[in-house]
């Protein structure tokens, strides 16, 4: 249930209505909109129905939550969110690029690779140090080493440092490294890990599913959301379809569709998504000129020794002359790279 307050409501109005929403049990999350305050009443919706919440002073309006999805609709909030992490925002005008390999493998290759990605102007460095394998017996990540690679990488770039926690055991340790926490595309529905991060203070890269549905990627969000954690980013990284000539599939339709059903900013992996690098290009074209906010790039300085999806890594240079196309493109929808 969504109760909108008036225009001008006082901040004494606004307390009295969160503490009665409090004492009837329910959790209560608030959004400052530009014209609007909205208080979000998040549990049974049956007990307020029967509770005079419309008739308090300063309130416009009480409606129902239509969609399971609470927190992350956009009925909760009009607004899109803008993230801001350190200072570089996703979500709002700028398009951000998340660049980089897909496994930290050593200290040199990832201090050439992220060098030559700082050139362009990227603002962040992914890279993985705990990694999601299909086999038990393929390169894992180096683990904590790995991570102190990234922070090596990030003083000597500036760039902020978006990596992937798979287990809520290694939280505390990946906290004091990353600025931005993903959870990858198998652990999306990993709800114990969802809630864990939930109750942390730093922004979350949420990635679909390999077989799931919008609204499943949207519960998902919800599950951190309702934890107290609204820096959300949602990534879609193509789905698993009959389809054998690329990796996954992805539909380009699926960014306008979120958007509409959600606030949040919404990137494009687009290296998952084909699974090879002559591909990467053009449907990161397609993604920015479809209104995503970023894109997740595998970039490696030497994909043909890489440990980790070589086959859909951009070399430097073609990063680099990819970067600079993309400009064009985000000009010509009204934004900035």
């Amino acid at each position: 249930m969504i109760i909108v307050l008036k225009k001008g409501a006082t901040k004494e109005e606004k307390e009295n209505i969160i503490n009665k929403i409090e004492s009837l049990g329910l959790s209560v999350h608030v959004s400052e909109g530009k014209e609007r305050t909205i208080i979000g009443a998040i549990g049974d919706e049956s007990i307020l129905r029967e509770r005079p919440i419309n008739s308090m002073p300063g309130v416009e309006s009480v409606m129902p939550i239509l969609k399971p999805f609470k927190l992350v609709s956009r009925e909760f909030q009009k607004e899109d969110s803008i993230i801001n992490i350190s200072g570089d925002e996703i979500g709002g005008n700028k398009i951000q690029i998340i660049a980089g390999p897909c496994s930290v493998e050593d200290k040199e290759s990832l201090l050439t690779t992220a060098k030559d990605v700082a050139k362009t102007g990227t603002a962040f460095l992914r890279g993985g140090a705990f990694k999601p394998r299909t086999s038990p017996y393929s390169f894992q990540g180096l683990g904590e080493e790995g991570l102190k690679y990234l922070k090596e990488a990030k003083e000597a770039t500036g760039m902020r440092i978006v990596t992937e926690l798979m287990d809520p055991r290694d939280l505390d340790v990946i906290y004091k490294y990353a600025d931005v926490i993903q959870i990858g595309a198998r652990n999306m529905q990993n709800f114990r890990l969802l809630k864990e991060v939930g109750g942390m203070d730093k922004p979350v890269l949420l990635k679909r599913g390999l077989s799931a549905t919008i609204k499943e990627f949207l519960m998902s969000a919800e599950y951190i959301a309702s934890e107290g954690n609204r820096q959300i980013i949602l990534c879609e990284r193509g789905i698993r379809t009959f389809e054998t000539e690329m990796r996954n599939t992805l539909d380009v339709s699926v960014i306008p569709a979120i958007k509409r059903l959600s606030h949040l900013p919404v990137v494009i992996d687009p290296s998952h998504a084909v699974g090879r690098w002559d591909l990467v290009s053009a449907v990161s074209k397609a993604a920015i000129a479809a209104g995503a906010d970023g894109l997740l790039i595998e970039v490696h300085c030497d994909p043909l020794n890489a440990l980790c999806d070589g086959s859909q890594s951009l070399k430097p240079n073609k990063f680099a002359k990819l970067y600079e196309e993309l400009k064009r493109i985000a000009k010509a929808v009204d934004r900035s790279l």
